[in-house]
């Protein structure tokens, strides 16, 4: 099974999580790390370490962030550099996630959840519109 890292700024990836659990059950291989206002990248950097390393067993991880080029996005990604088969996604949202946790027991290829996960964050953005009703014209008599 591929590994999920869930991480971001303040409680971005326990807050996900929580939602997570109650849409599609506590998943396996899943762990989140949240960058609150009291750590240093270094402590953040150290449990994305953490977390990687309880996720060696799996056949690659995907860390999924909230802002690409942010703090948690940059420590992960020079972090990734160290590892085999780590991706390193950032923009992540619910859809994602939710995704991404129930195919992970289905599909083993870490390239297709990537890919995958891309296009369902950016399926999934919508936004909500009232559509007015077509104008009625009045009935002719055909004269």
């Amino acid at each position: 099974m591929i590994g999920l890292v869930v991480t971001g700024h303040g409680n971005f990836g326990s807050g996900l999580t929580s939602s997570v659990n109650l849409i599609a059950g506590e998943p396996a291989n899943y762990e989140y790390v949240d960058f609150t206002v009291e750590k240093t990248p270094e402590i953040l950097e150290d449990e994305l370490r953490e977390a990687f390393d309880r996720l060696k067993e799996c056949e690659g991880i995907i860390v999924l962030s909230d802002l690409p080029g942010g703090s948690p996005f940059k420590v992960a990604a020079t972090l990734a550099q160290g590892y085999k088969d780590v991706y390193v996604l950032g923009g992540t949202n619910l859809p994602m996630i939710a995704e991404l946790t129930m195919a992970r027991t289905m599909i083993e290829d870490v390239h297709a959840l990537v890919d995958m996960a891309i296009n369902t964050g950016k399926d999934q953005i919508v936004k909500f519109e009232i559509k007015k009703p077509a104008a009625q014209t009045e009935p002719t008599d055909g004269i």
